[in-house]
């Protein structure tokens, strides 16, 4: 039996409601889905509506898994059959029932992200479209933006200059291929749903009559066509009442539409809005801190969280010098909480971009703390950072098979599975490695002109890339097999809403080398790249925890949405980064940016620290940003600035305060000072990109060669390195 004693007031207002169009603005952590499953359990016991006529949807398994699950327990029956469910599970169900009624197959079938890939890649070939110019994943993502939208192949034309008519034909041969195949895609559900309610009146007449309530989940992350679709289905003899909140979206970036849930109200007027402002999850000083940033987005419905519960500490604010001080400092705060019987599962590390997971990967390593990257792989386990890596091995190891299968074709250069075989095939039955088959095959025109060439240009810029290399130093190796393979053109030019990721994170390659600290006995650039590509495999098979250990989470402020933390560390709260450089300029943007602040905050329950680098290293160049506009939007009443140990101005062990420090290393980067062996003296406080600051305690022999001594602080002890590898900084 349904009850409704445990809500607050707003939520048993929500939840007890008559049959009437309704906007529940549901701030973070204030108790939605427990209002959506007793409205549910109301409906059905108090007011004697048939489960069968109530159709709650939202947006992931996961949350209609729980809506299920509660729904079942309040009412004490099974949920089998009722609807409830994502979008698209309740769209595919729909279809099933009427295909044949909008000239589909009822046998349709449905393509997952991969195989829309492959047809597009077809299709590519087939209409001879240059790859690199019109990358296939591009082609996808264009055709999913004009589904999303409600917009047809069909509907496009040559003359439509908003868009290259290279994408229009793809998107055309895709939708003949998809009619062929009897094939829909995953936005093919939402826009067939769309056109069966849309042409067919009968049957969106029995719906409408049918769903005597519409519940709507996470209103705000709804695109075009699935507000179009829900509109569709309401009538003034039903009801919708949508959930949501207009602070928390931010996926505008894949057609999600904050201004759906500004149009709800005067769309389906009239409508009854109810603010659910109590949080359950957070202290007042934490929601104080996020209600501060979110009112700076000017176009907003508005609420104020609050809380019955502690004020709670005061929000920690962390400035490092580095991000590698920013890592060194986060993990040894979360290593000092977990000897302290904190739980790993109970701390998380949020950060704008997945690039920046690497330095804390390698500090949370050092420090021994589990970690786990939440919803998606380590560092260097990317396959952006795998495809880096083969390319190095090949160059380093020409008789590495698997390097040579995992590069021949990326980025793509039209060589196709039967060219591949037949190198194998060769290789086999000359006992020669995959590479050495290539050049036999190349010299003697063992393969047909195109696949010849094809594989000729290959071979050449690989050796080319051998030659350039040779004199470099690990980072400069890295940049030029960036640009030489082609990798970071073909990521940088593709509008894939994860291109921009991968960049980031191959970028980030050039920042792991540049402070790669290689055993003492490496004495030649080779062995250096060897040691480097040993070290990345090592990193990436370890430390990681498997999903049945307590660990610390790590992930992007995206991922974080909907999840809660009682320690919460977010990082780099710089300008360029978080805001990003890209959104800055665009008010539309940096309210998105301010939006994901606003729900990083909100992951907190108990304790939040907030870190920004002075310093950034990226992409083999320092950058000196600014503290993000998002910290000076926290009132100052809020925060308390935090130091290694907190007991005195932060001076790095040594004397040498932050400002001094930054004095003395921009004059260090400008004169491109770089001292080495007996440059130093015993007691001079330098600082290693990886190690951070140290006392240099002596050297053994001169010049590039020498073995300097260093002890360095945070836990990291003594070191020796060799000098033309180690790049120290003399600070005084």
């Amino acid at each position: 039996m349904n009850t409704v004693e445990s809500l607050n007031p707003e939520q048993k207002k929500a939840v007890i409601a008559d049959n009437e169009n309704m906007l529940v603005l549901a701030g973070a952590g204030s108790g939605k889905t427990s209002v959506l499953t007793h409205r549910t359990a109301w409906l059905v016991n108090e007011q004697g509506v048939p489960p069968m006529n109530i159709l709650a949807v939202t947006f992931t398994n996961k949350a209609a898994k729980e809506m299920r699950s509660r729904v079942e327990s309040l009412l004490d029956i099974s949920t089998h059959g009722m609807w409830i469910g994502t979008f698209h599970g309740i769209a595919h169900r729909l279809l099933r029932r009427h295909a044949g009624e909008i000239g589909l197959d009822p046998q349709f079938k449905i393509l997952d992200q991969d195989d829309q890939l492959q047809i597009v890649k077809k299709i590519v070939k087939d209409l001879n479209i240059d790859d690199k110019i019109y990358p296939p994943r591009t082609i996808r993502a264009f055709i999913g933006a004009r589904k999303d939208e409600g917009v047809r192949a069909d509907s496009l034309h040559s003359s439509d200059s908003r868009y290259d008519y290279t994408y229009i034909k793809a998107f055309q041969a895709y939708e003949t291929q998809l009619r062929v195949d009897k094939a829909l895609d995953f936005a093919d559900l939402l826009l067939y749903v769309h056109d069966l309610f849309d042409q067919n009146e009968g049957v969106r007449r029995s719906y409408q009559d049918r769903f005597k309530v519409i519940l709507v989940d996470e209103f705000q992350d709804t695109n075009k066509i699935q507000y179009d679709w829900l509109k569709l289905l309401v009538t003034t003899q039903n009801s919708i009442m949508a959930v949501g909140d207009d602070d928390q979206s931010i996926y505008g970036w894949r057609g999600a539409k904050v201004e759906n849930i500004f149009k709800f109200q005067k769309e389906y007027a009239p409508v009854s809005v109810i603010k659910l402002e109590q949080n359950y999850r957070s202290t007042q000083t934490i929601l104080d801190a996020a209600n501060a940033v979110i009112a700076n987005n000017e176009e907003r419905m508005g609420k104020n969280l609050w809380s019955d519960g502690d004020k709670g500490e005061p929000i920690a604010i962390y400035e490092a010098v580095s991000e590698r001080d920013e890592a060194a400092y986060v993990s040894t705060k979360i290593a000092d909480k977990l000897k302290m019987g904190v739980s790993a599962d109970q701390v998380a590390i949020l950060y704008r971009s997945n690039a920046q997971s690497r330095a804390l990967e390698e500090a949370l390593i050092t420090q021994k703390v589990s970690y786990r990257i939440y919803g998606g792989v380590r560092y260097f386990e990317r396959a952006e950072i795998k495809d880096v890596l083969a390319y190095l091995r090949l160059i380093a190891m020409p008789e590495d098979n698997l390097a040579f299968e995992r590069i021949i074709n990326v980025p793509t250069r039209g060589i196709g599975l039967r060219t591949i075989d037949k190198i194998r095939e060769y290789a086999r039955d000359s006992h020669l490695s995959l590479w050495a088959s290539a050049e036999d095959m190349v010299e003697a025109k063992l393969l047909p002109a195109k696949a010849l060439n094809t594989i000729k240009t290959f071979i050449v810029m690989i050796n080319g890339m051998k030659s350039l290399i040779q004199p470099l130093g690990l980072a400069d190796k890295i940049k030029v097999v960036l640009e030489g393979s082609g990798l970071l053109e073909f990521h940088g030019s593709s509008k894939h809403e994860k291109a921009q990721q991968k960049l980031e994170n191959m970028q980030e390659l050039v920042n792991a080398a540049q402070n790669f600290n290689p055993p003492v006995d490496v004495v030649e650039e080779q062995e250096m790249l060897q040691e480097f590509l040993a070290f990345a495999v090592l990193e990436s098979g370890e430390s990681q925890a498997d999903e049945n250990t307590p660990a610390v989470q790590l992930m992007t402020l995206h991922s974080a949405k909907g999840l809660e933390f009682p320690h919460v560390y977010m990082v780099g709260l710089e300008e360029g980064l978080f805001p990003t450089s890209r959104s800055v300029d665009m008010e539309e943007k940096l309210s998105e940016e301010r939006r994901l602040c606003y729900v990083g905050i909100t992951r907190a329950m108990k304790a939040l620290t907030i870190s920004y680098a002075t310093s950034r290293f990226q992409y083999g160049e320092s950058s000196f940003p600014m503290k993000s506009r998002f910290l000076n939007e926290i009132p100052k009443e809020h925060t308390q600035s935090v130091r290694m140990g907190n007991t005195k101005p932060k001076t790095f062990g040594f004397g040498v305060s932050p400002t001094d420090f930054l004095n003395k290393r921009a004059k260090a980067i400008a004169s491109h000072t770089s001292p080495i062996g007996s440059q130093y003296k015993q007691g001079d406080i330098v600082e290693h990109a990886k190690f951070g600051m140290g006392v240099f305690l002596g050297n053994e022999g001169d010049g590039e060669d020498a073995r300097l001594h260093v002890d360095f602080k945070g836990g990291y002890g003594a070191k020796v390195l060799v000098a033309k590898y180690a790049r120290l900084t003399k600070i005084s």
